[in-house]
C-alpha cells in the first residue's frame, strides 16, 4: 500500500505533466490559429485568381465572337457583277 508521501508525489508529477501538456497546448493552438489565417489567404488568392481568369477569358471569348461575326460579314457568296 502506498503512503501518503508517494501520493502526493504522484499528484504532483501530474500537476507537473498537466501544466506543461497545458502550455504545449497553447503553442499547438497558436500555431494552428497562424496556419487557418495562411489557409484562409490562400483560398482568398484561389478565388482572385479564378475571377481574374473568366474576366481575362471572357474578354478573349467576346473578341473571337467579335472577329468571327466581322469575318462572316465580309465574305461574299454572290459573284459580283463587272
Amino acid at each position: 500500500m502506498k503512503t501518503k508521501e508517494e501520493f502526493d508525489k504522484e499528484i504532483k508529477k501530474l500537476k507537473e505533466q498537466l501544466k506543461k501538456t497545458k502550455a504545449e497546448r497553447k503553442k499547438i493552438n497558436e500555431i494552428n490559429r497562424k496556419l487557418q489565417d495562411e489557409v484562409d489567404s490562400l483560398w482568398a488568392m484561389m478565388d482572385e485568381m479564378t475571377k481574374s481568369d473568366v474576366e481575362n477569358w471572357t474578354h478573349l471569348m467576346d473578341q473571337l465572337q467579335k472577329d468571327t461575326v466581322v469575318k462572316a460579314l465580309m465574305v461574299s457568296k454572290n459573284k459580283a457583277e463587272a
